[in-house]
């Protein structure tokens, strides 16, 4: 790699940690966007997700925050599709329901009431991240994960900041909620985790 520096373009701790946990082996500096460095150039930032699918998210992130800011970069989107609440959520997820300025309890809370009558077998639903790096002029490189599983009928693990569908999304094949099972064992099933171990491999080739 002829750089060393890398920035993750995201205010979400939470998705940050799981990034980390993925990259953090390549000989990098990985960085997000609440990083005091940072804040002169974010303070007049308005951007906003507009696109219609995960990767057109993804790749304008990567694009404005790799203009902005000058290092090389990485925009993901992520969000669940719910079969039984078809269209509602997808890239929308954060901003839906509750509000994107609703806190994780409350965003849950509202999620967990909407799905309380919905039954067991119809609870199905999968989880989609799109990853796009950017480095220089070149062409914006894109990485996508899918995780199929089904919606809980309750919460089974504590909430983790920044990330609250985690603690009622059970993926296909296992018996624990993504937030109950480890950061290395969630990273290798995950949507995301799936998305950035592609992009792992396509860095560490660079």
């Amino acid at each position: 790699m002829n750089f060393t520096k890398l920035l993750i373009a995201t205010q979400n701790i939470g998705k940050f940690g799981e990034i980390k946990e993925v990259l953090g082996s390549l000989p990098l500096e990985l960085y997000h966007l609440k990083l005091d460095d940072f804040s002169t150039l974010l303070q007049d930032d308005t951007f906003e997700e507009h696109g219609s699918t995960f990767e057109e998210n993804a790749e304008l992130k990567a694009m404005h925050y790799h203009e902005l800011i000058g290092i090389p970069t990485i925009g993901e989107d992520s969000g669940i599709i719910v079969d039984a609440l078809k269209g509602e959520l997808g890239v929308k997820t954060r901003r839906w329901g509750a509000g994107a300025n609703a806190t994780d309890e409350e965003w849950i809370e509202h999620f967990m009431n909407v799905m309380k009558d919905i039954p067991q077998h119809e609870r199905t639903a999968r989880f989609v991240s799109a990853a796009a790096f950017k480095n220089g002029d070149g062409e914006v490189a894109m990485f996508r994960g899918q995780t199929e599983g089904i919606i809980t009928m309750q919460m089974e693990a504590p909430l983790k900041p920044g990330i609250p569908l985690s603690s009622c999304f059970k993926p296909k094949g296992k018996n624990k909620v993504y937030a109950a099972l480890s950061e290395k064992e969630k990273n290798q099933i995950s949507h995301r985790g799936k998305a950035f171990h592609e992009l792992k491999q396509y860095l560490s080739y660079l």
